[in-house]
Parts: C-alpha cells; sequence; structure tokens
C-alpha cells in the first residue's frame, strides 16, 4: 500500500520510540499527534495520519505498544492492560517534542487526537503537556488511565457514540461535567444509533460512513481553529 508519510524513530526518554509521520504536500503546517486505538499501530491509524495531512496538518502516530499490534479483541484487550502507562507517558512527551521539532511544523503548540484507547491517552497528554493546545477525545476508555483534569490547558472536543458499551452516554455526561466542574472546555457530541468505533472504515461490523464524515468535519475544523499556524 502506498503511503503519504514514514517510518520515523524519535528520542523519549534516553531511549528511541518510533511512529508514523505524515506531512501535507506544502510541507507546513499545524502539528497533530494521533494515537492509536488498543489494536497498535495499525494500517488504519497511518491511514488517519495521511487523512490529516491531505487536511494540511503535520501528523504523527507514536507505536506506543513499541512494534506489536492485534487483529483480535482478547490479544488487543491484553496489549491495551498490559501497557506500561509511566513509560507510555514519556513516549508521548517525545512525541511532542519530536512533533515540534519537524520543520514542517508550524506554531508553538500541537493537538492531539485519539481513539478507543487513545483517547483516553489523549487527555492523559494534555494534562501533562502545555504544548497541546487541542484534545480530541473519540470514545476514550482505558480503565487504568486517571486523569488530573485540573492540569489540562487544552479545549477539549469529545466524539461519542449513543449504543457504546465501552463509554455509555452516562461515562460520556460525567467526563463532561467533571471537566466544566474543572473549569475547562469541552465541546462534546454524541452521536445517535452508532456503535464505539464508528469511525473505524476498517471495522464493517460498526463503521457509519455519514456520522463519521460529519465528526470528521467538526475534527478538522476544531483543530484549524485552535492550531493557529
Amino acid at each position: 500500500m502506498s503511503r503519504a508519510g514514514r517510518e520515523i524513530e524519535f528520542a523519549s526518554n534516553g531511549e528511541r520510540a518510533r511512529g508514523y509521520l505524515a506531512v501535507p504536500e506544502r510541507k507546513s503546517g499545524p502539528g497533530v499527534l494521533v494515537l492509536q486505538e488498543w489494536w497498535g499501530l495499525v494500517d488504519h491509524i497511518r491511514d488517519v495520519c495521511d487523512r490529516l495531512a491531505r487536511a494540511g496538518f503535520v501528523a504523527l502516530a507514536p507505536d506506543l505498544y513499541r512494534g506489536e499490534t492485534a487483529s483480535d479483541p482478547d490479544t488487543a484487550g491484553r496489549l491495551m492492560m498490559d501497557l506500561a502507562l509511566p513509560r507510555a507517558a514519556k513516549d508521548l512527551d517525545g512525541a511532542v517534542t519530536a512533533l515540534l521539532g519537524e520543520t514542517a511544523t508550524a506554531g508553538g503548540t500541537v493537538g492531539v487526537i485519539g481513539f478507543c484507547m487513545g483517547g483516553q491517552l489523549a487527555l492523559l497528554a494534555g494534562t501533562r503537556n502545555r504544548r497541546i493546545g487541542a484534545v480530541v477525545d473519540c470514545y476514550g476508555i482505558h480503565p487504568n488511565v486517571m486523569l488530573e483534569l485540573k492540569d489540562l490547558a487544552a479545549p477539549v472536543l469529545g466524539i461519542f457514540a449513543e449504543r457504546d458499551g465501552f463509554v455509555p452516554p452516562a461515562a460520556v455526561k460525567k467526563l463532561e461535567a467533571d471537566l466544566r466542574a474543572a473549569g475547562k472546555r469541552p465541546a462534546f457530541t454524541i452521536f445517535p444509533g452508532v456503535d464505539h468505533a464508528f469511525l473505524n472504515d476498517t471495522r464493517p461490523d460498526v463503521y457509519d460512513a455519514a456520522a463519521a464524515e460529519r465528526a470528521w468535519g467538526m475534527i478538522v475544523s476544531f483543530l484549524r481553529a485552535e492550531l493557529v499556524a
């Protein structure tokens, strides 16, 4: 499969981490981190980076599983629960530094978008790093990731699904209320009639083209508005 981006390495807490980087044709744009679902850094996440690059962003997806991927839910669940969160947090910090260090990246802050596990990690990244200027949480979940919302500086766009068994509407409303109570700026949408991972076009069992197109438009508009290059 021909891709717009390339595999890269970047420094992370004295180690070397890997990721996938896609750059827009004009060779300049705001930076966005793309955080994986529980499957790992798979082709779908690379496709998201390529799509963001076509929209004018410099997109970097760090490989938080350090080379491992899954194709079945049991393995994916194990990889998610086995993820060493302190190391992953440092990889997120390293990825922010690497993305801002790219000559193509414009501006002094970057955005972060995550899906499923990555959605919760996007919030975590935002609480850790003031160089993150926008957070997009797409139906984020990770039971071991605790958030210090008071440390979050960036506004949050939340994309959720009405029929999500992992992140039901009640949990979404609680997160939104917690963010508002902490003085933050959440903008959450619960898409009716769709399931968890409805943005993933490699999952015909849950993908919803109409909802995904609407959500993507919201995501791009939000990132463009918040990341002034």
